[in-house]
């Protein structure tokens, strides 16, 4: 279809938009990947549909165009921890952390079957500036248990419009569903939602792709939690919601930044202290549980520790 019919159908105006199919949309995304759409057609179409408001079958539509230019990695026995990408700016990164856990853990419980965390990265996104998996990564070793997707190889197509992406300067429907997109062919998936209403929409747009996906309340757009929270699964068809209290694991952390630059969370997981570590190995508690390798976060926390 021409392209100039989608801008119409989603920037007319309240009385005039209407919603696109999974196809139409499916079809948009594919010739803003390919360049068949303008940059000031594809500019015009992302700002006008997110003032429309993205519907779940859009956002599927999207998925679905995206996936059919991935080059996917399976990497077994793993879960996808479903990561912003525009960049963390209050707390550093503990994933570097998850190694050595994971290391210690499997020493000590060989009975639980192996699991593997995928973090996936490319270069910082809007709508704000921090630092970026992909700057982390690029400074750690690697290990057997963490594995990096790098966007620029495994969805170039997606990557290469990071430019435009930054001159728009907002949110899009990509910060929407580029978290979890699943490179590495995982059986489950993570990923946060701060407000409510994005639980119910992640549960449905991801839940093709994995066994099963959990949505966790975080801050950052991150799967790491630093304060009390909440995770969401969906279990015969309702949403199941359970909630934790650090403290009742030991563990009180109140430090935030500013601005948290690169050198500054490196040397905090390089030189860790004690309430960082248990932190660290909390977030891997929650992952074990997620991924259906331990019966309950209490039993996550007791083999880890």
């Amino acid at each position: 279809m021409n392209f100039k019919k989608y801008i119409k159908a989603v920037g007319t105006g309240p009385k005039g938009n209407k919603d696109l199919s999974i196809d139409e949309v499916s079809d948009a995304i594919e010739q803003i990947l390919t360049n068949k759409a303008t940059q000031a057609q594809i500019g015009a179409f992302l700002i006008a549909w997110r003032t429309k408001l993205e519907t779940n079958d859009e956002l599927k539509g999207t998925i679905i165009a995206l996936r059919k230019f991935m080059k996917f990695k399976e990497v077994k026995d793993s879960i996808e921890l479903g990561y912003s990408y525009d960049g963390r700016c209050e707390n550093p990164f503990l994933f570097p952390l998850f190694e050595n856990i994971l290391e210690e853990f499997y020493k000590k419980n060989s009975d639980i079957r192996r699991l593997n965390l995928v973090i996936s990265g490319d270069f910082l996104q809007p709508a704000k500036v921090g630092i970026t998996t992909k700057e982390i990564f690029a400074n750690i070793d690697k290990g057997q248990y963490i594995h990096f997707f790098d966007r620029v190889e495994y969805l170039k197509e997606l990557s290469d419009i990071t430019q435009l992406r930054h001159e728009l300067g907002l949110r899009t429907a990509f910060n929407t569903v580029e978290k979890l997109l699943n490179p590495s062919l995982s059986e489950y998936g993570v990923t946060t939602a701060f407000h409510k209403p994005y639980v119910q929409k992640y549960l449905d747009i991801f839940a093709s792709y994995f066994k099963e996906v959990v949505v966790v309340k975080a801050s950052e757009g991150s799967p790491e939690v630093f304060k009390d929270g909440k995770f969401w699964k969906m279990q015969d068809g309702n949403i199941i919601e359970e909630s934790f209290c650090l403290k009742d694991y030991g563990i009180t952390y109140d430090k935030e930044f500013e601005n948290i630059t690169l050198e500054e969370s490196l040397n905090i997981v390089k030189n860790p202290d004690e309430q960082i570590l248990k932190l660290a190995k909390f977030n891997v508690a929650l992952y074990l549980l997620f991924s259906k390798r331990v019966a309950s976060l209490d039993e996550a926390w007791q083999r880890l520790n």
